[in-house]
């Protein structure tokens, strides 16, 4: 009997420690960086079979080490000219690279290490996934070829490569210059002593800089000259070839290489004097221990409870990737290469261009949520290249500066210039010379034609007008409520007239958002299941497109005829089958017409709360969650994350309120994924959402804030703001 009580009291406590090693365990660690490096490859899951040799454009991440928002990406590559360096799937790893972005971009300055010199097609090392591993701020990997452990973590704007060789192996550090994710035209490494480099790659007009420190002296130094290796001697310039330089290492009396590097875009000096402030010393565990900390801060802003493990996983991994991006480009000491190229400084973070044609629809929004501090040296940053190229930066299609400038504002962003802001945005959209393509058409007759092109394929060249008129009026009526903030009342009716346009590419006759002509006539034959890259629509199809008028839903709806059409109309995107003969490799994995591969159509499962049947919404909000974490190793995401917009679509809906239209401060409300949600506010309140007693994937009718009803499954950004309680019930509370 003494011994069942034993054993009964020993569980207890065990249970005990356990719950509370749970409770406390961190954040950092449900964080998982491979989910997204896996491939899609299950034509279901795809909705198409890809033509061989395809990768489909899913994902696109990179497992490596970074900080939130950094001049480094420190991660392995292992394949370059992919989106972001590396695939789950591949077994060799070519280098280790500094800089990364997930758009076929950067992987800057690529490192490896090797034992003896390899010659040009055998540089790297073959590796499993069970000797891998990664977290925020960290990766390793055992190269199984030359038995060398790799561990890698970094700082702001300093990367740490810590080496583990076998005694006695001619140990070497290579540098492989010559490649990046784009073409190098020119590249230079420079030896500083016997334990100190100096160098820079340039890509187009972009150069790198870097200044690395090994912990011991160099015995040697090669490269490569004509596939034969020659010594060193000192300095490599080249701007064309393949040139690799190595570095040899005694390991008779240490098997362990250290190297800290340091990175600017102004100059070597710049980079130098990163290293020094940022690593000064040469303890891997201390700026690793850095590293976890500062996502520990972050992500610890949101805290939630209840969910499964692996929707706790995809939550705080969509977390952490959403602020990734975009990166820091001032040094220490605030210099930075402004859009003239010349060395300037400020008394602000330089951060780069945001994605803003994919991240304007959430992620920057929850920069904003989250960090507005960030938010507005990322908006001062596009000021900044403004003031000094003239206009407003764009990204890729629209014009959407103005939504991101708009919605931060609203949401109290103020650390920027904002009457230069307005300015710059004013003179977008109304400057022919400006970055809005066709702006002439757009402003007189209301739309963007589409040309006459006999037979457009899915690939068809051509101005995408269908989206850039929607996306034009959107951003002016992003631009009208800015107008309104500040105070410039004359401009709002202007603004507001123009974000109407959207009405003009509307066809009656087939209630769809569809091409014009330059006379006005309607793009003939119309098939509106037919995606295209650029040929009225942008990566999307007649369907995914026609929905997207976030500024006037109700207004769409009378175009449709009334909610009972607009309904039909919705019902019909989610149901009609995706037709696995209409390939566009970045467009994938649907629900009916419906993508959440990519990002046009992503506030769609939110409209039908617009016609008061947000329990429709909910259904759908639910298949879509069941995308993320498919395929291979359930590492795979349903397309492109785009620098965090699919992942910030995650967060958002996960906790149950998402920024339907983002220049505009209300959040629509649906069930979140998770028991509890305690959100961190930035004004040091605190706002709490509790989901009660709910079915597995019920839509909860009744909601209160601070114990008031909330009848329009909506809530302002103010009201978050003031902190409090939401509690969410079902529908016989």
């Amino acid at each position: 009997m003494r011994r069942i009580f034993f054993y009964a009291f020993m569980f207890l406590i065990l249970s005990l420690f356990m719950g509370c090693t749970q409770k406390n365990s961190s954040i950092v660690d449900q964080v998982n960086p491979f989910l997204g490096t896996a491939p899609l490859v299950d034509s279901q899951e795809i909705g198409y079979k890809p033509p061989e040799g395809w990768r489909v454009w899913a994902g696109l991440v990179f497992p490596g080490s970074s900080l939130p928002n950094a001049m480094v990406q420190l991660s392995p590559v292992t394949e370059f000219g992919t989106g972001a360096g590396y695939q789950y799937e591949d077994e060799k790893i070519l280098a280790f690279t500094h800089t990364n972005k997930g758009h076929w971009n950067y992987c800057n300055i690529p490192v490896i290490p090797e034992v003896g010199l390899p010659n040009r097609k055998s540089v790297g090392a073959q590796f499993s996934h069970e000797h891998e591993s990664a977290s925020p701020g960290s990766y390793s990997v055992l190269l199984k070829d030359n038995d060398i452990q790799v561990k890698l973590t970094s700082t702001k704007r300093c990367g740490f490569h810590q080496y583990e060789y076998s005694s006695g192996d001619s140990a070497m550090v290579v540098f492989d210059l010559g490649k990046s994710n784009e073409r190098v035209d020119q590249l230079k490494i420079t030896e500083v002593g016997k334990n100190q480099i100096k160098g820079y790659q340039r890509n187009g007009s972009r150069r790198v800089y870097f200044y690395a420190e090994f912990s011991r002296p160099f015995i040697a130094s090669y490269k490569m000259a004509k596939d034969e290796w020659i010594d060193f001697n000192g300095s490599l310039t080249s701007k064309s070839g393949d040139p690799l330089v190595a570095f040899q290492f005694d390991t008779e009396q240490s098997s362990s290489v250290k190297m800290k590097i340091g990175l600017s875009y102004v100059n070597t000096e710049q980079a130098s004097n990163n290293l020094q402030k940022e690593i000064p010393g040469w303890s891997y565990e201390q700026v690793h221990s850095q590293a976890r900390h500062k996502w520990e801060s972050l992500l610890s802003n949101i805290k939630i409870e209840g969910g499964s493990e692996k929707e706790r996983m995809i939550f705080y991994t969509s977390f952490y990737r959403a602020f990734l991006w975009p990166a820091l480009r001032s040094d220490v000491d605030g210099t930075y290469r402004d859009a003239r190229g010349n060395a300037s400084k400020a008394d602000f973070n330089y951060y780069t261009v945001p994605s803003l044609w994919d991240t304007f629809r959430n992620k920057l929004v929850l920069l904003s949520f989250l960090k507005p501090e960030l938010s507005g040296d990322i908006i001062q940053s596009l000021v900044d290249r403004g003031n000094k190229s003239g206009y407003m930066p764009t990204f890729f299609h629209g014009d959407h500066a103005a939504a991101f400038i708009a919605g931060a504002y609203l949401r109290g962003v103020d650390n920027f210039d904002v009457a230069e802001a307005y300015q710059l945005l004013v003179k977008n959209a109304n400057d022919p010379e400006g970055p809005r393509e066709h702006l002439n058409e757009y402003l007189s007759k209301g739309y963007i034609p589409t040309p006459r092109i006999e037979n457009p394929d899915v690939g068809t060249e051509a101005n995408g007008g269908v989206t850039k008129t929607l996306e034009y009026a959107y951003d002016d009526y992003s631009i009208a409520l800015f107008a309104k903030e500040i105070g410039k009342s004359r401009d709002v009716e202007k603004y507001m007239k123009r974000a109407g346009y959207y009405k003009n590419v509307f066809d009656t006759t087939t209630n769809f958002m569809r091409g014009r002509y330059d006379d006005g006539g309607w793009v003939t034959p119309f098939n509106p299941k037919r995606p295209h890259y650029t040929y009225m629509y942008r990566e999307a199809n007649g369907w995914q497109s026609t929905f997207f008028v976030p500024h006037d839903v109700n207004g769409l709806i009378e175009l449709f005829g009334g909610p009972k059409p607009y309904e039909r109309k919705l019902d019909s995107l989610f149901s009609i089958p995706w037709n696995p003969n209409h390939i566009a490799r970045n467009v994938c994995t649907f629900i009916g017409q419906y993508c959440h591969g990519n990002q046009p159509d992503h506030q769609v499962p939110y409209m039908y709360h617009f016609i008061g049947k947000p329990g429709k919404s909910q259904h759908y909000i639910n298949q879509i969650h069941d995308l993320y974490g498919i395929g291979m190793d359930d590492l795979a995401l349903p397309g492109m994350d785009d620098t965090g917009e699919m992942s910030s679509w995650y967060v958002f809906s996960a906790i149950g309120m998402y920024p339907f239209s983002p220049s505009d401060t209300d959040y629509l409300l649906s069930t979140p994924i998770f028991d509890k949600v305690k959100i961190n506010l930035p004004n040091d309140n605190t706002f709490i959402i509790n989901s009660h007693s709910r079915e597995e994937g019920e839509f909860l009718r009744n909601i209160e804030l601070n114990e008031t009803p909330v009848d329009d499954y909506s809530i302002s950004h103010d009201e978050i703001m003031k902190g409090g309680k939401m509690n969410m019930y079902p529908a016989d509370k």
